[in-house]
Formats: C-alpha cells, structure tokens, sequence
C-alpha cells in the first residue's frame, strides 16, 4: 500500500502510546479514522485533536477482551466507511511478577486484552476484508498485532505478558501463511516494540470491574519498578514506532522490530532450541542487573 489517502484505518488502543501516534500518522496521511479504545475520555480527547487535522474520525469505547464489542466495532466500521485497509490490533496491558503468583484475575485480564483482543479483531475483520478484496482487483488490506520483544524471548519475572505475546507472535505468522493461501491483496504484519516510553506501566489503571489487583507480591513490585524505569528511559519513541508501521504496510514487510539490536538475544535463544541447551542467562550482557534481581527476591 503506497497511497492511503481516503483508505480506512481501525486502530485499537488508540488513545495512547503507538495507537494515537499511529493514529495521527493515519490523519496526515489522509485517511479516516475509526479510533478504539476502553478510556472514553482520554479517546474522545484524542478524537478531537485528529478532527482538528481535518480526519473522519468515528470513535468507539471497547473492551477488545469481549468478542461481542469487537464485532460491534467492525459492524460500526463497515456502516461508516466499508471495509477497513488497515486493522492495527493494537490494544494491550503489561503485567509481572513471578509466574506462580499472578492470580487467577491476572491471568485472565491481561490474555483477555493482549490475545483475546487480537483474536476478536482477526476474527470480526478479516472477512470483511477479504470480501472486499474478492469484489475489488485494487483493494488492498493490511493487519498488524502488537506483539513486543516478549514475544520472541521469555524474560525473567514477567511470565504472563510474555506468554501473551508470544501467542501474539505465533497468531500473527499463521495468519500471514494462512492469508496468502488464499489472496494476495491482504497481509498481516506484527509489530515487537522493546522498551519505549508508553503508559503501558500503568496498565492497572484499565482493569475492569471484577478484575482488580490483588495485593502485589514483592516479585510484581519489583517487576513495576523495573518496567517503569525501562520505559521510561526509552529513547525510540511512540511516534518513531509509528513511522515503522507505516513504513512496514509501504514494503509489505510482515516483522516490525523497535530495537533490531535486541534481535541477537532472540538468536541465542534459537541457538538455545536448535543446540538443545539449556536457556541462556538473559542477564549474561548486563550481569549486574541479574545480581539485582536475584538479592531483591531473595531478600
């Protein structure tokens, strides 16, 4: 896809961080806008700032964890606009700790919102948009799952987000193989950000009626702390991110890395499969901060 003006974009998590500054990529380039998100006055906000760009812009509150709000959204979206070019099943929350003391409630909220949620938006909007692309030799679509880095590795003392992610990372490659068996005028892509600076470290904050935390453990204390330092002081940006999902739908590339100098952990723990070794030490470059993490539980 090389001109997007007047094409639709469906972005989920579109109030904040790679959402809204995909969003407002999406408004410079001309395209309408269909913005998703469970904070209904933080979306509305950003709506407003997207209208003053000159956008058409069609704003819906959803939970992407229920299936039946998912559904509502593309029904939305197919009376509004048609069939969307682009679906960014964007939304997610971060949790940690370690893997044993995250809670029922834990468990099932953040797989709720980071798979259930790409699962709901593969799902309602992918026959829409290849029914679009059977009655159109020109149509072209494009979905992209935000995945993160924890897709590709299993770092200590964050087992429910990663195992999330890594489900992410393998829905997202079949959908690419599944797709192309059947069209060549829809792709799928999957976007693995390291760390940027985000809200996701104050995901909490979304938890759903029902949901709430329970009281944190050291290890997911410790894991908040970590998580928001690393945030942070990132210095690849929401808008940086941005530019490489657009850039990805412009060469039809289907891996989006934020940080590919991290790709040579994700190679030694490939290299860990194929020689049958045991995991390597994921602290091995920065010893010290293992050391850390080590005392602070222990302790």
């Amino acid at each position: 896809m090389d001109d997007f003006k007047g094409r639709t974009a469906v972005i989920t998590g579109a109030a904040s961080g790679f959402g809204l500054e995909t969003s407002r990529l999406a408004a410079q380039l001309g395209m309408n806008i269909v913005m998703a998100d469970v904070q209904a006055d933080a979306l509305e906000l950003a709506a407003r700032d997207l209208q003053a760009l000159g956008a058409q812009v069609l704003t819906r509150h959803v939970d992407v964890s229920s299936a039946e709000q998912v559904q509502a959204l593309a029904d939305a979206t197919q009376a509004r606009f048609g069939a969307p070019h682009f679906v960014f099943n964007n939304a997610g929350v971060g949790s940690g700790g370690l893997i044993w003391e995250n809670s029922l409630a834990d468990w099932q909220w953040v797989l709720g919102v980071n798979l259930w949620g790409v699962v709901h938006g593969v799902r309602s909007f992918t026959p829409m948009m290849l029914a679009a692309a059977a009655s159109d030799t020109g149509y072209r679509g494009h979905i992209m799952n935000t995945a993160s880095m924890a897709g590709m590795l299993n770092p200590p003392n964050m087992g429910v987000y990663n195992v999330s992610k890594h489900a992410v990372v393998s829905l997202s490659e079949t959908l690419y193989q599944d797709l192309a068996l059947v069209t060549d005028q829809l792709s799928a892509h999957v976007l693995c950000p390291y760390f940027v600076p985000t809200a996701i470290h104050r995901s909490d904050r979304n938890r759903p009626a029902g949901a709430e935390a329970e009281q944190p453990t050291r290890s997911q204390m410790i894991s908040r702390a970590m998580s928001e330092k690393a945030v942070s002081g990132g210095k690849v940006t929401a808008a940086d991110v941005a530019r490489m999902v657009f850039d990805a739908l412009r060469e039809r590339r289907f891996y989006v890395f934020s940080h590919p100098k991290a790709l040579g952990s994700v190679q030694t723990r490939l290299e860990d499969v194929m020689q049958m070794r045991n995991p390597s030490d994921p602290f091995r470059d920065r010893p010290e901060i293992g050391q850390q993490l080590r005392q602070a539980l222990r302790g």
